[in-house]
């Protein structure tokens, strides 16, 4: 028995789609950026700033960010930090750890832990953590429920967990031109900046394919949380799913 699994709208088997994910963000790694500026309109900027507001970390704690790629909210966790506690930056993709790595350090941000892994399976003890993100990685996940099951067990009771992701939008006036905007313009642009349309098609259909904003929640306390709340930006483009763990 074989099991498929989403990758943008194709279907494909379970075990294949992080080999294709893995090659997407491969090749958007050195151009990530700067697509992430232009694609948001600098927008992703803010709404990190909210999740890291909304997280108040103190210095002393534990922070994970999952898929954390170029490492926009670790650098303003460590800075939170202050140089005590934990932070760590966890990507399954070599190129976009690497990157996040080089801008860290060349940022002066020495005190920031590195690991290659996979969601799904996250490599730390029980209730390590106190505070715990992903941002705009979650639907590249092939097993989001078990990317969850393994977020929550590595958090401590009383710890957070941050969802930034692209989610649902309500308006259906606003969902035709973002739809345009995704599959017309997306493209293009991804061929102009990064020499990939292909990716940037993908990134559009993976957003159409994740979870709505009340299926993930459902998701999120299944996974064993004890509450959960939803953010919406610019009607559901994007939202912030914040969960606690009793």
């Amino acid at each position: 028995m074989t099991h498929k699994t989403d990758f943008g709208f194709q279907e494909v088997e379970c075990d294949q789609k992080a080999s294709l994910v893995k090659r997407v963000f491969t090749s958007v790694a050195p151009k990530y950026d700067i697509m992430n500026d232009l694609m948001s309109v600098g927008l992703h900027r803010f709404w990190k700033f909210f999740t890291v507001q909304l997280a108040a970390i103190k210095p002393g704690q534990r922070v994970l960010d999952v898929a954390g790629g170029t490492g926009d909210l670790t650098r303003a966790f460590a800075k939170a930090l202050k140089g005590s506690g934990e932070i760590w930056l966890a990507d399954i993709n070599a190129a976009m750890l690497n990157v996040g790595r080089d801008k860290l350090l060349d940022g002066g941000f020495d005190q920031v832990h590195y690991i290659q892994a996979n969601a799904e399976c996250l490599p730390f003890p029980n209730h390590y953590f106190d505070t715990i993100t992903i941002a705009f990685g979650l639907r590249n996940v092939t097993d989001k429920a078990a990317a969850l099951r393994s977020m929550a067990r590595i958090l401590k009771p009383g710890g957070q967990l941050f969802i930034l992701e692209f989610s649902k939008v309500k308006s259906t006036l606003l969902q035709k031109g973002y739809d345009f905007y995704s599959f017309h313009i997306l493209p293009k642009l991804g061929q102009f900046i990064a020499n990939d349309a292909a990716s940037y098609q993908y990134l559009a259909e993976s957003i159409r394919r994740h979870p709505d904003q009340e299926t993930l929640k459902t998701m999120v306390l299944e996974a064993g949380f004890d509450q959960c709340t939803v953010h919406n930006f610019l009607n559901g483009v994007v939202a912030l799913h914040r969960a606690y763990k009793a």
